[in-house]
Formats: C-alpha cells, structure tokens, sequence
C-alpha cells in the first residue's frame, strides 16, 4: 500500500453568501443545477474523498466547470473550503494559521499554471531564482540552483531572455523550472500544458516524466484531456459536477469505466498505448522464449510478439514469472472495451 501523502476528506466548496447552509441541501441529494436554481448558490465541490499516493503522479481531470481547478486550489487554500478536511503529512491544512499557511506555501508546495504566470519584467533566471528569494536564500545559492534547473529544462542560455522574448513552451519550461527550484515536495500543475500546441504539448510531458523518474515529487496534475491523463498519470481522478465520478489506475477506468459519462471520455482512445499485459495475462507458463515484462504496453508488446514468430509469452515482474499471455489475449483487450462490472481482469 503506497504512503498517503494528501488525503482529502468530505470536502465541500459552494459559492454564494450562506454556503455551508447549502451543504445540507446537497447532502440530501440537491443537485447543481437546482442549487443555483433554487438556491442561488453554485456547488463547487460535492463530498469529495481522495487519497493521494506520495511520490506519484495523480491526475484530477473533467469536463469545464467540473470542479478541478477549483479541487487543486484548497490544497494550499487559494480557495477556502465550505466544509471538509485537507490533510498534507497527516497535518490539517486548513487549521493552519496565516503564518503556518505561509511557511507551507513556500518550503511544501509549489505549482505551475496554464497561462505561465511569469513576471514579465525579470529575465528567465529571475523568474526561475523567485520563489528562492521568496525564501530569503543568500544570492549566490539562488542563482546555482535556478541555473540547475534552467539547464534541466532545456533553456541554457535564455537565462537573461525576458517571457516576451520566449515561445509558449520555452515559457512553461520556465514555470516547471521555477517550481521545481523551490525543492518542493509536492508539485501543483493546474493545466500546465493545454495552451501549447500538441508537440509542444508532447515535448513538455516527456520532460516531465523524465523528471519524475529521477525526483519522485507528488505531482497534482488537473487536465480535461484524457489522453494526457492516461499518459502521464500513475491514477486518475474524474470529476463531474463538483462529485468524484470514478477513480482508479488508468487500465482500471479504461477497462472497467464507472457509468455512461465515463464511457464517453475512454470510447475514442488507443486501448494499445494505455493497457498493460499485466491487464490481460492469464494464469500459467508460456512454452516460449519470450517473455514480457508485466508494465509493457500492448503497443509495445505485440510487435514483440510478431517479430518473435510467436503467439503466446510468459509475463514477468523483476525477471520472475508471473503468468502468460498470447496474441488472442492482447487483440482482445484492444478490440472489446467492456461495460462497468463486465471485466474479469485481475489487477497487479
């Protein structure tokens, strides 16, 4: 069971004058719509329960107006909830005081917006060193780490370039770069990338995965996109309408999608580059000499299998066998997406 780094706990957000009275309402089954029809009042946040595991990349992702942006921004209470509970390390976020608030902000959390948020006046090193002088780290040290991770995003002699000087991805380098100067445990990314074009788009989750591989942050990423999801995320959160929808792996919501709305999101996607062979092995040994690690994708796997001459393989996790799979096994997981409660698929 992987460490518990953010738990979000029955967490409420409705906006207008006599919120947490409305709580009541919603409880009882009040929907959005009739909240602000009869009420008045705009439901955020609906009873919203998440656990998020430490060192991994959880994605929140819905529809405009679901609730993400809105979710994301009471981790460090830019918004105040109406009522719940938000528990970073087992500590109440939202019992801190203004002081505690502040010191938690700069030492425990930094985050990445959509619109880049740079300064314009200050160069590239100035925006990356920010949060560090924020710190009242001495100069010297502000400008070797900035510089690190100047040189880690790809934008090694920009560093005295001002943001209007710079494209739309070589901007949110410098974003990513500023957040991860801080050396913050948990990173928030708030649509980092949906305004760069799609291989700009591409280049800066390759980037970022490249980076979670070495640093291992908690990584809060909200998108609308699920290809983005599917790609980056380690689990997946889907919101509709303020209220959690579903949650789970991403081979959990593409294999076994909760209701209707779901099924919507996963209907278009490329099965192949999302499921494991791990999500359709069977039981038993394969007489073959190929084997298959238990996290390769089927993209990946069935050419293996073709250029091998073979059609079945034994699957493994760290070189010992855990099951096998065959070429019938993997054509099938692409080819049949199933219902809600229709899958057999046991998950390792």
């Amino acid at each position: 069971m992987s460490e518990v780094k953010v738990s979000i706990k029955n967490l409420y957000k409705i906006f207008g004058s006599n919120g947490k009275a409305m709580v009541q309402h919603v409880e009882n089954g009040c929907s959005k719509a009739d909240l602000l029809n009869d009420y008045k009042h705009v439901l955020g946040l609906s009873n919203v329960n998440i656990d998020i595991p430490a060192r991994k990349i959880q994605v929140i992702m819905g529809l405009s107006g679901s609730g993400k942006s809105t979710l994301i921004r009471h981790l460090n209470r830019l918004i105040e909830p109406t009522s719940g509970e938000v528990l970073i390390d087992g500590e109440n976020v939202l019992a801190m005081s203004d002081e505690q608030l502040r010191d938690f902000r700069r030492s425990k959390m930094s985050m990445v917006f959509q619109k880049f948020a740079l300064l314009p006046h200050r160069t590239v090193l100035d925006n990356v060193c920010y949060g560090l002088k924020v710190k009242k780290l001495p100069v010297p040290e502000q400008h070797e780490r900035a510089q690190r991770w100047i040189d880690r995003v790809g934008l090694t002699g920009f560093e005295a370039n001002f943001p209007a000087q710079l494209s739309g991805g070589m901007q949110q380098r410098v974003g990513l770069a500023r957040a991860l100067a801080t050396d913050a445990e948990i990173l928030l990314m708030d649509e980092a990338f949906s305004a760069l074009d799609p291989l700009i788009r591409n280049d800066m989750q390759d980037i970022l995965l490249d980076l979670q591989e070495e640093l291992h942050k908690t990584i809060i990423f909200i998108t609308h996109d699920l290809d983005e999801a599917l790609r980056i995320g380690d689990n997946i959160v889907i919101l509709r309408d303020g209220a959690v929808i579903q949650q789970g792996t991403p081979q959990e919501i593409v294999l076994n999608p909760a209701d209707d709305y779901v099924r919507d999101f996963i209907k278009d996607i490329n099965r192949a580059r999302v499921l494991q062979v791990s999500a359709v092995m069977e039981e038993g040994t394969s007489s073959s000499d190929l084997t298959l690690d238990h996290k390769m994708i089927l993209e990946d796997a069935l050419p293996m299998m073709s250029d091998s001459g073979v059609t079945e393989a034994t699957v493994t996790r760290d070189g010992a066998a855990i099951g096998k799979v065959t070429l019938g096994d993997m054509i099938g997981g692409i080819a049949r997406p199933k219902g809600h409660g229709q899958s057999e698929t046991t998950y390792r």
